[in-house]
């Protein structure tokens, strides 16, 4: 079985960083947003954020410079992102049970190069993604594609934190089971299509002790 782990919400906690990262970026050229209304975007590719919130024209005038503005701005918060408990032991559990860890993201280089170092994770997972590894971010598939290529074959699961990636893994045929450290309800995670929805990454640790995957 292949294990497709999402790292930003699920891993590692920064969706609210990037949820504050995004409210300057948008202020500073013009977009005044609610922070709530941002974190329900949180987890769909910054490349689609902009028009999002803000629609067409105000992406095709600003985009490209609120998402320069959120990466600079969000490199100031990054020291303040922490693991969750549990995620490296998620990690430990799944590859003693014999499954290919994946690590997915989309987040440029330096980031996951980072919450690499953070989780300790790299001579423990098999791969890792990052933005070059996608053409199209969430909720297009790529990610989770770009993620089973460097796997393999096999089945597969992905494990994640918001809507985006549960719409993402379905259009590439793999069920998402869900953790809610990403701040979206179970309901909208089951709405979405989730196949099972733990509270954080010990009861899923638990859970999977108790019905492992495959």
């Amino acid at each position: 079985m292949i294990a497709i782990l999402d790292i930003d919400g699920t891993l590692v906690d920064t969706n609210y960083q990037h949820t504050i990262a995004w409210h300057r970026a948008l202020k500073r050229h013009g977009g005044r947003v609610a922070a709530w209304r941002i974190h329900r975007h949180i987890g769909m590719g910054g490349d689609k954020v902009v028009e999002a919130l803000c629609g067409e024209e105000f992406e095709a005038e600003h985009g490209d410079d609120v998402r320069d503005a959120e990466g600079e701005l969000y490199m100031e918060l990054i020291g303040e992102v922490e693991t969750f408990e549990g995620a490296r032991g998620l990690i430990e559990d799944l590859k003693a049970a014999g499954h290919r860890v994946i690590l997915a993201s989309s987040a440029k280089p330096e980031e996951v190069d980072h919450y690499l170092d953070l989780l300790d994770a790299r001579e423990l997972a098999d791969a890792w993604t990052d933005s070059g590894d996608v053409e199209e971010t969430k909720p297009a598939p790529d990610l989770v594609e770009s993620a089973l290529e460097k796997a393999g074959e096999g089945d597969a699961v992905m494990i994640g934190d918001t809507p985006w990636d549960v719409k993402a893994a379905a259009k590439a045929g793999v069920p998402t089971v869900a953790v809610l450290t990403g701040g979206f309800s179970a309901d909208e995670l089951r709405d979405a299509g989730a196949v099972e929805v733990f509270e954080n990454m010990e009861d899923l640790r638990a859970g999977l002790a108790s019905t492992p995957l495959g």
